[in-house]
């Protein structure tokens, strides 16, 4: 099945106006790996969950399949980017403690990636996959933006989509799993940083090229007046959807 590229146009927005995962869950993954010598970061986009792991990692290998997002990635000393495929990594067999998956497999062919993930694992190797779905501001303005995300630009949604709003709990998951505590993203944002993270989904980018005109712009008009101050920066939570198993020695 051929890559389903949906970010690599927007690759600058992406890098820009996505909000960044919690140090707790990376410390989290550091504790339970059974080494901290190398980790994998697959569909590293822009390096979100790459760099948080190079604190804890002496080695972080970050692939993507998109040329460009790996061009909008932040450089660190210890990751190393390449541009290849989650079901063909190129990594030696038995050469990573953890490898981390954010927001993206539901893009995979995941029967492939798994068995790649089980090659490179060593043994007792943990695989941590997580996603998230809407923001959380306030009641009043979620309930708009659960109205753009499902009436205005749902039917432009892909049928993945489904699997992150399931929070992933649907896949399937060969793995030994275990019970991760729970984890959330927060970020302090003013309203026009709310409204670009909208613009970075890819139903809005369908919702675009279809309709030749952007949804967003009426959508701000409905959220400013219970926004306020443009410019205030609220308070925005997004909870995380995660999935932690391991491959172990017998």
């Amino acid at each position: 099945m051929p890559f389903k590229d949906r970010f690599s146009a927007h690759a600058d927005e992406y890098a820009q106006f996505r909000p960044h995962y919690p140090r707790a869950l990376f410390q989290y993954l550091a504790e339970i790996s059974p080494a901290r010598t190398s980790a994998w970061d697959c569909a590293t986009g822009n390096g979100q969950a790459a760099v948080p792991l190079a604190e804890f990692f002496e080695r972080v290998i970050a692939t993507d399949a998109s040329e460009e997002q790996i061009a909008n990635a932040d450089p660190h000393k210890r990751i190393t980017y390449h541009v290849t495929t989650a079901e063909h990594s190129d990594l030696e067999r038995e050469s990573v403690d953890l490898i981390t998956v954010a927001q993206a497999l539901h893009w995979f062919e995941r029967y492939a990636f798994y068995a790649e993930a089980k090659r490179v694992l060593k043994p007792n190797g943990v695989i941590a996959v997580w996603c998230y779905n809407l923001f959380r501001i306030s009641p009043e303005i979620d309930r708009i933006v659960g109205d753009f995300y499902h009436a205005t630009v749902g039917p432009y949604w892909d049928f993945e989509r489904n699997l992150v709003e399931k929070e992933y709990t649907t896949i399937d998951f060969p793995f030994e799993e275990m019970a991760p505590p729970a984890f959330h993203m927060e970020a302090e944002w003013p309203l026009k940083y709310g409204l670009a993270d909208l613009r970075t989904w890819s139903a809005t980018k369908n919702f675009i090229a279809a309709q030749n005109f952007d949804p967003v712009t009426e959508l701000a008009e409905s959220l400013q007046p219970l926004w306020g101050d443009p410019e205030r920066p609220r308070m925005i939570a997004w909870p995380l959807g995660i999935r932690v198993g391991a491959v172990r020695d017998v």
